[in-house]
Protein backbone atom coordinates (compact mmCIF):
# COMPACT_ATOMS: atom_id res chain seq x y z
CA UNK A 1 0.00 0.00 0.00
CA UNK A 2 0.93 3.41 -0.88
CA UNK A 3 0.94 6.66 1.41
CA UNK A 4 -1.02 8.66 -1.22
CA UNK A 5 -4.02 5.97 -0.34
CA UNK A 6 -3.52 6.36 3.55
CA UNK A 7 -3.92 10.39 2.40
CA UNK A 8 -7.31 9.41 0.48
CA UNK A 9 -8.56 7.95 3.29
CA UNK A 10 -7.74 9.83 6.10
CA UNK A 11 -7.22 13.42 4.02
CA UNK A 12 -4.52 15.84 3.67
CA UNK A 13 -5.28 18.60 6.17
CA UNK A 14 -1.78 19.21 8.25
CA UNK A 15 -2.09 21.30 11.57
CA UNK A 16 0.90 23.68 11.41
CA UNK A 17 2.04 26.50 13.60
CA UNK A 18 4.20 29.19 13.16
CA UNK A 19 8.13 29.25 14.26
CA UNK A 20 7.14 32.36 16.54
CA UNK A 21 4.40 31.00 17.96
CA UNK A 22 4.58 30.62 21.51
CA UNK A 23 4.31 26.45 23.08
CA UNK A 24 1.19 27.48 24.85
CA UNK A 25 -0.15 28.67 21.65
CA UNK A 26 1.13 25.02 20.34
CA UNK A 27 -0.20 23.62 23.24
CA UNK A 28 -3.72 25.17 21.92
CA UNK A 29 -3.80 24.05 18.96
CA UNK A 30 -2.51 19.79 20.21
CA UNK A 31 -5.76 19.76 22.62
CA UNK A 32 -8.12 21.90 20.49
CA UNK A 33 -7.69 18.94 17.55
CA UNK A 34 -6.79 16.46 19.89
CA UNK A 35 -3.39 15.36 17.62
CA UNK A 36 0.24 14.78 19.06
CA UNK A 37 2.48 16.59 16.65
CA UNK A 38 2.23 20.02 14.62
CA UNK A 39 4.19 21.15 11.35
CA UNK A 40 6.09 23.97 11.98
CA UNK A 41 6.00 26.48 8.73
CA UNK A 42 5.87 29.86 8.19
CA UNK A 43 3.52 29.64 5.40
CA UNK A 44 1.76 26.17 5.34
CA UNK A 45 3.67 24.71 2.44
CA UNK A 46 7.29 24.14 3.34
CA UNK A 47 8.41 22.77 6.56
CA UNK A 48 10.91 24.64 8.94
CA UNK A 49 10.36 21.71 11.64
CA UNK A 50 7.58 19.80 13.71
CA UNK A 51 6.78 19.77 17.17
CA UNK A 52 5.51 17.06 19.04
CA UNK A 53 3.52 16.04 22.37
CA UNK A 54 7.32 14.72 23.68
CA UNK A 55 9.33 17.74 23.07
CA UNK A 56 6.74 19.41 24.71
CA UNK A 57 7.20 17.41 27.53
CA UNK A 58 11.12 16.86 27.29
CA UNK A 59 11.37 21.13 27.34
CA UNK A 60 9.04 21.41 30.34
CA UNK A 61 11.05 19.27 32.33
CA UNK A 62 14.31 21.39 31.33
CA UNK A 63 13.15 24.79 31.51
CA UNK A 64 10.27 24.95 33.25
CA UNK A 65 6.89 26.94 33.05
CA UNK A 66 9.35 29.38 31.39
CA UNK A 67 9.27 26.86 28.06
CA UNK A 68 5.82 27.88 28.05
CA UNK A 69 6.20 31.33 26.56
CA UNK A 70 9.11 30.41 24.26
CA UNK A 71 8.86 30.25 20.87
CA UNK A 72 7.94 26.93 19.06
CA UNK A 73 11.01 27.31 16.87
CA UNK A 74 13.35 27.20 20.31
CA UNK A 75 11.85 23.32 20.71
CA UNK A 76 11.08 22.40 17.24
CA UNK A 77 12.68 19.12 15.44
CA UNK A 78 14.53 20.90 12.56
CA UNK A 79 15.77 17.74 10.54
CA UNK A 80 12.37 16.76 9.59
CA UNK A 81 12.04 13.25 8.20
CA UNK A 82 9.08 13.32 4.92
CA UNK A 83 8.13 10.57 2.81
CA UNK A 84 5.98 11.44 -0.98
CA UNK A 85 2.97 9.94 -1.57
CA UNK A 86 4.14 7.29 -3.83
CA UNK A 87 6.36 5.68 -0.82
CA UNK A 88 5.61 2.09 0.57
CA UNK A 89 3.62 1.61 3.92
CA UNK A 90 5.97 -0.81 5.11
CA UNK A 91 9.13 1.21 4.39
CA UNK A 92 7.78 3.92 5.98
CA UNK A 93 6.63 1.66 9.20
CA UNK A 94 10.02 0.42 9.34
CA UNK A 95 11.76 3.94 9.16
CA UNK A 96 9.24 4.93 11.87
CA UNK A 97 10.07 2.47 13.98
CA UNK A 98 13.86 2.84 13.10
CA UNK A 99 13.96 6.42 13.94
CA UNK A 100 11.32 6.55 16.66
CA UNK A 101 9.14 9.15 15.53
CA UNK A 102 5.33 9.45 15.11
CA UNK A 103 4.73 12.00 12.88
CA UNK A 104 6.29 11.77 9.48
CA UNK A 105 4.74 14.70 7.01
CA UNK A 106 4.03 14.04 3.45
CA UNK A 107 5.70 16.38 0.56
CA UNK A 108 4.38 16.07 -3.02
CA UNK A 109 6.23 18.92 -5.69
CA UNK A 110 8.33 20.00 -2.49
CA UNK A 111 4.67 21.24 -0.75
CA UNK A 112 3.56 19.97 2.04
CA UNK A 113 0.66 17.53 1.12
CA UNK A 114 -0.11 15.77 4.18
CA UNK A 115 1.29 13.96 7.30
CA UNK A 116 1.23 10.14 8.76
CA UNK A 117 1.47 9.06 11.93
CA UNK A 118 2.01 5.96 13.05
CA UNK A 119 -1.67 4.88 14.18
CA UNK A 120 -2.61 5.33 10.23
CA UNK A 121 0.22 3.11 9.27
CA UNK A 122 -0.69 0.56 11.75
CA UNK A 123 -4.28 0.78 10.84
CA UNK A 124 -3.26 0.38 7.13
CA UNK A 125 -0.92 -3.16 8.15
CA UNK A 126 -4.10 -4.56 9.85
CA UNK A 127 -6.42 -3.79 6.97
CA UNK A 128 -4.07 -5.27 4.53
CA UNK A 129 -3.87 -8.18 6.58
CA UNK A 130 -7.96 -8.49 7.18
CA UNK A 131 -8.20 -8.54 3.19
CA UNK A 132 -5.58 -11.41 2.95
CA UNK A 133 -7.51 -13.27 5.68
CA UNK A 134 -10.41 -13.38 3.99
CA UNK A 135 -9.06 -14.02 0.48
CA UNK A 136 -7.44 -16.54 2.09
CA UNK A 137 -10.73 -17.94 3.28
CA UNK A 138 -12.74 -17.92 0.77
CA UNK A 139 -10.45 -19.23 -1.08
CA UNK A 140 -9.78 -22.57 1.43
CA UNK A 141 -14.20 -22.09 1.71
CA UNK A 142 -14.70 -21.26 -2.04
Amino acid sequence: MLIGTILQRKGTSVATVRPSATVRELLAVLAGLNIGAVVVSDDGITIAGIVSERDIVRKLHERGAEALDAPVSSIMTTEVLTCGPDANVDELRRTMTNHRIRHLPVLKDGRLAGIVSIGDVVKSAIEELETEKAHLVGYLHG
